[in-house]
Order: C-alpha cells, then sequence, then structure tokens
C-alpha cells in the first residue's frame, strides 16, 4: 500500500516504434488530447527501432507540431526490449509509461494510471482481466496461451495479479532505476519489469484497462520465440525472490 499521496510529476508516456507509420499518428493524437484534457503533464517518446518506411519522418513532422512530442532513434540492435530499454535511458519524467504504437491501449487508462501514482504507488499495473476491462480482437490462439502463461505467473509467484505479459504499465522513475540492469532484448521485458517491481518491494495496485486489436500494420510478437526467453526471466526472478535474501529489495535486506 502507498504511504501517503504525493505528486507524479512529468509523466512521460513510452511508444516503441518499428515501422508503424500506419498508426503512429492517430495513436499519438489520441495520447496527447487526452493527457491535455486532463491537464497531466507529459511528453510522447517515441523510440524508434531501425524504421524502413516512414516512421521516422512522420514522428519527427508531429514533434513540429506537437511541443509534447520527441523521437529518438535506438542505436543499438534491434527488437522490442532494445527499443524500449532506449527509451528508459533517455527519458525526461518522473514516471513513465509504456504504450504500443498500435493504438491497441486505450489513452484513458493512462490517466488511470497517473491518478493511481498520485495516490503514492510506485506502480500501477492494468489487467484486461478483471469486471471493468474490455478485450476486443484478440486472437483467440494468443489469448489462450496468454490466459496459461499468466496463470503459472501467478502461482509460482503467488500474487493476486493476472497480466504481467501486458507492456502497458506505469512506473515512477525510482522503480525503473531500482530494476537495473535489465536484462531482456525482446517482449520478455514486459515480464521483467512487473517481476522486478514486485520482488524488490514497491508498491503497486492494478486497475482495469481495456485492449483493442491492432488495425494497421503488423505485430511484431512473434509467440515460437518467445518461449524460452520468458521461462528465462521468469526462473531470473523466482531465483531472486526466494534465494537473494532480500538483496535487492527496496531499503536493502530484510
Amino acid at each position: 500500500m502507498p504511504t501517503m499521496a504525493r505528486s507524479a510529476g512529468l509523466l512521460t508516456v513510452l511508444i516503441p516504434a518499428h515501422n508503424e507509420g500506419a498508426s503512429i499518428v492517430p495513436t499519438i493524437h489520441a495520447i496527447d488530447g487526452v493527457l491535455q484534457g486532463a491537464h497531466i503533464p507529459h511528453e510522447i517518446l517515441v523510440s524508434l527501432d531501425h524504421c524502413t518506411d516512414d516512421t521516422e519522418a512522420i514522428v519527427a513532422a508531429l514533434a513540429a507540431e506537437l511541443p509534447s512530442v520527441r523521437g529518438s532513434v535506438n542505436p543499438g540492435p534491434g527488437g522490442y526490449g532494445f527499443a524500449v530499454r532506449h527509451g528508459l535511458d533517455v527519458y525526461r519524467g518522473d514516471a513513465v509509461v509504456v504504450v504500443m504504437a498500435d493504438a491497441s491501449d486505450d489513452p484513458r487508462d493512462i490517466v488511470t494510471y497517473y491518478r493511481e501514482l498520485e495516490k503514492g504507488y510506485d506502480c500501477a499495473f492494468g489487467s484486461r482481466f478483471v469486471p471493468g476491462a474490455a478485450v476486443r480482437n484478440y486472437p483467440w490462439s494468443k489469448l489462450v496461451l496468454n490466459r496459461i502463461a499468466n496463470s503459472l505467473v501467478r502461482l509460482l509467484f503467488r500474487e493476486r495479479y493476472n497480466d504481467f505479459t501486458n507492456a502497458f504499465k506505469a512506473y515512477r522513475r525510482e522503480v525503473i532505476e531500482g530494476c537495473r540492469p535489465l536484462l531482456s532484448n525482446h517482449f520478455n521485458l514486459t515480464i521483467e519489469l512487473p517481476l522486478k517491481a514486485i520482488v524488490r518491494g514497491y508498491s503497486w495496485t492494478v486497475v482495469p484497462t481495456n485492449w483493442y486489436g491492432r488495425e494497421a500494420g503488423e505485430s511484431k510478437f512473434l509467440i515460437k520465440e518467445m518461449g524460452s526467453r520468458y521461462v528465462y526471466i521468469i526462473l531470473y526472478a523466482l531465483i531472486e525472490k526466494y534465494f537473494s535474501r532480500g538483496d535487492y529489495r527496496r531499503g536493502g535486506p530484510s
């Protein structure tokens, strides 16, 4: 539980983008409009991940139009994890929320996250699978695998949360710094961050969130490439939880 209400400060909306020219404009406009309307100080940081289409040029044009927008090119290897990690090296906010470029995440939920951080929580996690949430156009095969994977993580870590694998989460800056070094190069970063935050003793809360299937472009997530990478991160976090004797916990060993 949070100790007291406190400012969440400047919010960075971090969007990793690889060839998202077809989706990035409506995504950014929707996010900026919602946050402006909620009077939330923010920047929208697009981590450009080795784009070969017009995404980089589109983001540059948006940055000229909207003061809150900026792009930064991922100089390292390509991949979702590398792109997010680059963004986490250069973001300016006091808190950060990771949002997908394809408009699958509801911008109104970013406001909900921010309000939870203002209550004093270190992290705000969304769940697409609790009362009040909505999920549309989720491929059934991915949905089945999602529920199996999340049920396994819940069992192993003895936690009530049921949507670890969704990237759409918010963290205060001290959480990001406290979770370093980040190990994941790919989509397994989506579980590394919340698992480390929980194991290391940061406060968190869960709110219902909405998810809408991609309408443009192609998903970069490949199930066949992620299985062993997820297992690696889960095992790493389990070892830390049960065998590190609290050496990595917030505030030091318990």
